[in-house]
């Protein structure tokens, strides 16, 4: 590791802990040519995860935009933390796939999984998009099938 500031690259390790979300290693160096103390973190780099989507084209897939969708969904009605580690928990499911590839449906019903569990107006105002609503009818019957999935008030 060079130094940032001489451009050494003869360090120590002075300390290493894991990083708060514990996704990374968070190391001090101490530089041996010029004294100046650093941080440089550890992280594990998984292989790139691709998104087919309905035309046919493949793209790398993006956490930030799930998460746009998603805080255009639940504007207003779930904590940015909340969606954050939502957005984290469709990336992570569609990865558990154990594919290189995933269709965009796939990601989509991860979302609305999400969102369903987050909050039942974000959900229908993603599912209203996702799902292409043509009439109020489609907002009943994703209404409908919502009402069957929750568990009974008071359990």
């Amino acid at each position: 590791m060079r130094c940032p500031t001489c451009s050494t690259d003869d360090d120590r390790v002075v300390d290493s802990r894991p990083s708060t979300d514990g996704a990374a290693i968070r190391r001090r160096r101490e530089c041996r040519g010029c004294g100046e103390r650093f941080t440089t973190f550890e992280r594990v780099e998984l292989p790139e995860l691709l998104v087919r989507k309905r035309s046919g084209t493949v793209s790398p897939f993006s956490r930030d935009k799930v998460l746009n969708g998603m805080h255009r969904a639940a504007k207003g009605r779930v904590a940015p933390v909340e969606l954050d580690r939502a957005a984290l928990a469709v990336e992570q499911a569609l990865r558990a796939l154990g594919q290189r590839e995933v269709a965009s449906e796939q990601v989509g019903l991860q979302v609305l999984a999400q969102l369903r569990d987050l909050d039942p107006v974000a959900y229908v105002r993603f599912a209203s998009v996702y799902k292409d609503f043509q009439g109020p009818e489609d907002f009943e019957k994703e209404l409908h099938s919502l009402r069957k999935e929750a568990p009974p008030k008071g359990a």
